[in-house]
């Protein structure tokens, strides 16, 4: 550890090494300024002053979180996602907290909860969802309306004692859940007794915690045979009918009542599993699931021949999101030379890959189609020769597919022109 704090004995158990390494884990983490406006890289211009003042007041109990800066995300419905922006100090003290909380929470997480937990991810709950529709014909695909922002103070905290009895740790966290909230319209909003605001260090622990108590314990104790997978508050529940899915449905609904929450009325639904066993008509068999549609895919037989599985593939929201982080790089319009596009388009073509190509491959073609079709647009932009034909800008893109192909990474793995 860097020598950067003077030597000083504070009243709470907060030490310079783990301020220094919650620092780490923060630059390590990127992320925006806060409403300070104070960056990662302005924050390390004074490094050694910026966290000796963190520590110190945050080691003697007197630190108080400043408010969060707002930020809109546009949804696929064209409704804005707002998740809070910390300062940067400010995750770096909800990270010494989380470093802290995180071990302790963690032994009594439950096996289906995959959520931003150490050594758990989206992968490992697609294939626990993918094995068990295999098993169950019927699903609940339970939506949960704006989950963060209904998150009830006063239970979560409740929740928090029973796993720490620190009170300076629960001061903290009870600080944090209070801070003010700068809106994009300029005005400050204070909590009322819920609340937690996405982009928060803490905010998936404390998630976490609450759905724990609200749902997986509560599934445990209520449907002990009854299998489900929850990525944070993504949520699906495996049933062997529809009278049981409607049942549990109901159920559920009205424990979310209890706990501040609601279902969302028209994103939760019942969904049968169809397939070459299952025969029943006029019921929905699709769902999403982590960027994945599960529905009847046609699958090759072992025997020859195919037949009707329930699969999982890209699913229709994830595809234009792919294709427009494409089209909004705009390369056929600035870049000159194909090494350019490569290094603009590699890292972004490996990230696709190592999350949507795990369960199906190819399933990225008709994403990697649309790139190949603004690769001959630059074709025809770059070059005078190819302007006015399109197809001499196909087979020159063919020529540099056959003796370039370590150009573009999915190139490389066997993604061919179509």
């Amino acid at each position: 550890m860097r020598k950067i704090f003077e030597e000083k004995t504070k009243p709470l158990p907060i030490s310079k090494e783990m301020v220094w390494k919650a620092y780490k884990k923060v630059k390590s983490n990127k992320g925006g300024a806060g409403i300070d406006k104070i960056s990662i890289r302005q924050y390390e211009e004074n490094l050694s002053a910026n966290l000796y003042k963190l520590w110190n007041r945050f080691a003697s109990g007197g630190y108080f979180p400043p408010a969060v800066r707002e930020h809109g995300i546009k949804k696929d419905n064209g409704q804005v996602r707002k998740p809070g922006i910390p300062t940067v100090s400010d995750r770096v003290a909800q990270q010494v907290i989380k470093d802290l909380l995180g071990p302790r929470l963690e032994k009594g997480f439950h096996e289906p909860s995959y959520g931003y937990r150490p050594l758990r991810g989206a992968h490992q709950a697609l294939t626990c969802v993918r094995e068990n529709v295999r098993k169950y014909a019927w699903v609940i695909d339970l939506d949960i309306t704006a989950f963060f922002d209904n998150v009830e103070h006063e239970k979560l905290m409740k929740a928090l004692d029973r796993h720490v009895p620190e009170q300076w740790v629960q001061m903290y966290v009870q600080r944090w859940l209070e801070a003010p909230v700068a809106k994009l319209d300029g005005s400050m909003e204070a909590k009322k007794g819920k609340g937690t605001p996405q982009g928060g260090v803490i905010s998936p622990l404390l998630a976490n915690l609450y759905l724990h108590y609200t749902f997986d314990k509560w599934m445990e104790l209520k449907f002990p045979q009854v299998s489900f997978v929850r990525y944070a508050d993504d949520i699906i529940v495996h049933c062997v009918s529809e009278d049981q899915a409607c049942y549990i449905l109901r159920e559920i609904k009205s424990r979310m009542v209890r706990c501040g929450l609601s279902a969302h009325p028209q994103k939760t639904r019942i969904v049968y599993c169809k397939d070459y066993r299952r025969k029943l008509k006029g019921k929905k068999s699709k769902f999403d699931f982590l960027g994945f549609s599960f529905r009847p895919v046609s699958k090759p037989s072992k025997r020859g021949g195919m037949f009707l599985g329930y699969d999982c593939e890209i699913s229709q929201k994830s595809y234009p999101k792919l294709v427009g982080e494409i089209r909004h790089t705009r390369f056929d319009r600035w870049l000159t030379s194909w090494q350019e596009i490569a290094d603009l388009l590699n890292s972004k073509i490996r990230g696709w890959i190592g999350y949507y190509d795990k369960f199906s491959s190819r399933t990225l073609t008709k994403v990697f189609h649309r790139l190949h079709n603004r690769l001959i647009k630059w074709i025809r932009n770059r070059f005078k020769r190819f302007r006015n034909s399109k197809r001499l800008a196909i087979a020159h893109l063919k020529y540099v597919y056959r003796h370039y192909r370590y150009l573009f990474y999915h190139w490389q793995i066997g993604y061919h022109l179509v």
